[in-house]
Parts: C-alpha cells; structure tokens; sequence
C-alpha cells in the first residue's frame, strides 16, 4: 500500500500525512468513561462523537458510550446553548447517569461557545452533575484531550475543604486498563492507599456476563474526586497526560505533585517503587525484588538477540519514552523516535535518555510528527524493528521490517488493552515480544541447516 513514498523529504509545516496521532475529543471522551457512572458527552456534531466511539471502541474492544449536542446549520450560526440544554435534560432523563462531562469539539469551539456559562444557566435534578473542558481539535493530541478532561473534574469537584487523609492522589496517565491493574497491584504490595483518576479497570476491561450495563460498577467514585482535596501528596504519571491534572490539583486545593515518566523498565519502575515507598514508609517487598530479577534475567538472557539492533518508537510521547528508556536497557539503538503530540520537552525527555546511553549520535527524535516522514526516514536508512501502535502495519509491510504492535492504539490485534506494560511485570512482557519478533524473523531468514530448535 505504501510502497511508492518518496524517498526525498521535503520539510511540511502545514501539512500532516498518516498523522501519529488523533483529536483531543478522544481522550476526553476516554478520561470522561474512568469516572463511575459518568456520560462523556460531545458538544458538536454527530459525526464528531460517532468517529470518537468508534475510535475508542476498535481499540479496547468493548462499547464507549458518549452522547452529542447533535450541531445543525442552526446551532453553527447561533450556537449550541440550546442543544445543550436539552442534551442534558434528555440524557438525565433517559439514561440517568450521575455525571455528564461535557467536552468540546472544533466546530463549538470555533463560534466561540461559552460552556462555563451554559452549564452554570442549566437547571438540573438533585445529586446530579454537569462538568466541562475544552478540546479544540485542531491544537495537540488526544493526550492533551485526556489531560485537559481529568483536569476539568478536578477544576469542578475537588474539595480544598476535603477532610485530610494519608491517601495519595494518583493520576495514571495515558494507559490501558492492564496498566491500571498493574498500577494497583504495585500500590497494594507496597502499602500505598490512593485515589486513583481515572480507572478504567472494569468500564473498558469488563467481563463478559450476558448482559449488557450502560454504566459498570467500576470508575473513580464522585466523592473520590471530591477528596483528592484532602489527599497528602499526589503523584502524576507521565508529564505529557499528568502534569495539567497535578497543577490544577495545586491550583485549587494546594495539593502538591511529583510527576514522574511511565515506569518501564528496570530503571523507570525503580524510581516509581522508590517513590512509593517514600510516600508509604514501607519497604519494597520480595516480591518485587523477585520480579525484577526475572525481568534482569530476561533482558541477560536475550542479549545477543537485542544487542545493536535499531528500533523506531512511535506513539504517544508519555509511552514513547518509556518504551525508549526499555529498548536502551536492553542493549537496542532507537534510531527514530517519534510523537504526534506537540511539545519540545518531548524531544529534551527522549534526548537526554539517549545520551545518558552515548546513542544520541545520529538518531533523529521529533514531536508533532507524522508516519509519512517515518517511513521516508526508513527508506533512506532501515531500522531493524518497528515498535509502536497499529498504524505501522502498512511501513512494516512495504519495508518488510518486523513490528511490536505497543500503547495506543492497537486496531488489529486481541488482548493488548489487558496486558500491562508498566512495571517488571508489563517490561518482562513486552521485552519477550520484542525478542519474538527479532528471532522469528531469523528463523524465516535463515537456512534450514540454521534453523535451531534449542537456543
């Protein structure tokens, strides 16, 4: 499909091709559904929310619900403060959640609608909630929509008068529902008690029972968020997906943060067990001690397979640098690393972990970037691996470059939304995939003399 990209670039500024990324509406409509009974609701147009379900749900496999302003001609010449309105009588009344998070979109944001007032004007049942952000779709990614939305809670529902508690807020980042159970798992071990927004364990993970439940028994609980103005520390992860909620959680309640990259591998998750057990006072259990030195043993054991080998990471900067810092620890040259995202301090992050690994030399590391440019980069000097969402399948294909499908999204494959990478435990996983697709390529490569059953 791609085989005829142009080997001679020619810089863009105002032009993406196979963008690396999607609209901010996304991840606020996927901040919106971690929070219980919470209806993430798109003031716009049809059309907008439709792509963003359908988005959300060929990666996670499971129903995103969210509801629309429904645009018109009308409503564009003007405004949405009328659908508004009734959007959220009838959503109270047919569907009934707790909660509505209302997000923006780029046609309500280019009239210029003003959501803060509208909402403030609705007149809404008892107990009942309406919150807001805003997400132009044409500025950032939809990790700046996921960042902005899971501020947007803590700008309406944090309570600075929240009586005060030894639990730590924590903001998880961009991940998958496997990574937030693993995130638990860790906290449990280590004796961290926490509040946790958002958690999308059991909403885009659930079961499977026969009956389908428009709002799961799973979520950040209302008066969680509440009390985060009361937590004693919080602790962001990922500065691309943290660092808006953690400074709003300063702003309106005094609550300090530290932020701190994803905790990939040896070092990455290191530093995150550290830090917990700053915050707990407790030590780090055996367990843990056991984990990393499988994952030590692993990364031994493997050498030979991952030693030199070059890699382009793509994605979501927060995972782009946590894969990074893995492929560098396991002896990998990433030689292109890149980010849909906008922001230099995803290039300083990526550039200061290759040259604490003397490989800054020659690799080539930008944000706001595009696949098209990616591939144009591997046509004139190929990388041994590719590793990054789905949407490389195509260069994988015309290149004939082996590919580990990691992050967001994953289109194409089953299961990958449970299995974590963060932690020992998701680095051990995604290291014995990385090390499967380097030997099953030697083994379709190699001759049939060469083909060893025993390593």
């Amino acid at each position: 499909m791609l085989d005829q990209t142009p080997k001679e670039i020619f810089e863009r500024t105002a032009l993406r091709v196979n963008p690396c990324k999607t609209c901010q509406p996304v991840g606020a409509l996927f901040a919106a559904l971690g929070v219980k009974r919470c209806m993430p609701h798109s003031h716009g147009s049809q059309g907008c929310v439709s792509y963003h379900r359908t988005f959300l749900t060929r990666h996670f496999k499971e129903p995103a619900i969210a509801s629309s302003s429904s645009f018109t001609e009308g409503a564009s010449v003007f405004g949405g403060g009328a659908n508004l309105t009734a959007s959220v009588k009838n959503i109270f009344d047919v569907y009934d959640p707790d909660i509505i998070a209302v997000h923006t979109t780029c046609l309500s944001e280019t009239i210029g609608d003003d959501l803060n007032s509208f909402i403030m004007e609705l007149e809404l049942p008892d107990d009942k909630l309406v919150v807001h952000c805003n997400t132009p779709s044409y500025v950032g990614s939809h990790v700046n929509g996921f960042a902005n939305m899971t501020a947007g809670f803590i700008k309406y529902l944090a309570d600075r008068r929240a009586p005060k508690s030894g639990r730590v807020g924590f903001f998880p980042g961009f991940v998958n529902p496997g990574d937030l159970r693993e995130y638990k798992r860790l906290m449990g071990l280590m004796g961290t008690e926490y509040v946790m927004l958002p958690d999308h364990t059991g909403v885009l993970d659930a079961p499977m029972t026969g009956t389908y439940r428009m709002f799961p028994d799973a979520g950040t609980e209302i008066d969680d968020i509440r009390a985060l103005g009361g937590v004693r520390a919080a602790l962001a992860m990922g500065p691309f997906a943290s660092t808006e909620p953690a400074l709003a959680l300063k702003a309106k309640c005094g609550v300090d943060s530290s932020i701190m990259p994803l905790p990939f591998g040896v070092s990455g998750t290191d530093s995150f067990l550290m830090k917990l057990s700053e915050l707990s006072g407790n030590p780090v259990p055996k367990e843990l001690e056991d984990e990393r030195g499988r994952l030590v043993d692993l990364m031994l054991d493997a050498n030979p397979y991952f030693y030199g080998k070059t890699c382009a990471v793509f994605g979501d900067p927060d995972t782009v640098v946590g894969i990074t810092s893995l492929a560098l620890e396991l002896g990998m040259l990433p030689k292109y690393v890149i980010t849909g995202t906008p922001g230099e301090a995803f290039v300083e992050a990526a550039g200061r972990l290759l040259e604490a690994y003397d490989a800054r030399q020659g690799a080539k590391i930008k944000a706001a970037a595009d696949l098209f440019e990616l591939h144009q980069w591997i046509k004139n000097e190929k990388v041994d691996l590719l590793i990054g969402s789905s949407y490389a399948k195509q260069i994988a294909k015309a290149e004939d470059i082996p590919f580990v499908r990691a992050g967001f999204p994953v289109l194409d494959r089953y299961g990958h939304a449970y299995q974590p990478l963060i932690g020992y435990q998701g680095s051990l996983l995604l290291a014995g995939r990385i090390a499967d697709a380097i030997m099953d390529r030697l083994d379709r490569d190699c001759a049939d003399e060469d083909l060893e059953l025993v390593l």
